[in-house]
């Protein structure tokens, strides 16, 4: 048997477990399970975090840690404002071409416009 068929098992007698009313022995069950799955793939988990680790620290964030203050956060902020202005131009412009568009196809088709 492998450890998938194993942990499979374990789920079952788990659930189980809660569905009689046992359910201490149910979530100890389940979070023994868990633990065996972290330490199942804890290599691969600890590579992961450690090439994410490496990328972030490649990044360039939007603020100056030299800064104190409110100037640190002064380009986060400016980024902020240019991404919620644009978020209402294109909403707007979505908008505005559906309205026309909607107009357009019932002076076309002569359908009622349905609001």
């Amino acid at each position: 048997m492998n450890f998938w068929t194993i942990s499979i098992g374990v789920v079952a007698a788990a659930v189980t477990a809660i569905m009689m009313g046992y359910t201490l022995v149910g979530y100890v069950m389940l979070a023994l399970l868990a633990a065996s799955i972290l330490l199942f793939y804890r290599l691969p988990i600890l590579k992961f975090t450690g090439e994410v680790k490496v990328e972030l620290d490649k990044c360039s964030w939007p603020w100056d840690p030299n800064q104190t203050g409110f100037k640190k956060y002064k380009e986060l902020i400016e980024s902020t404002v240019v991404v919620i202005i644009s978020v209402v131009l294109l909403g707007g412009f979505v908008t505005t071409c559906d309205w026309l568009l909607n107009h357009l196809a019932g002076f076309l088709t002569g359908a009622r416009i349905v609001r």
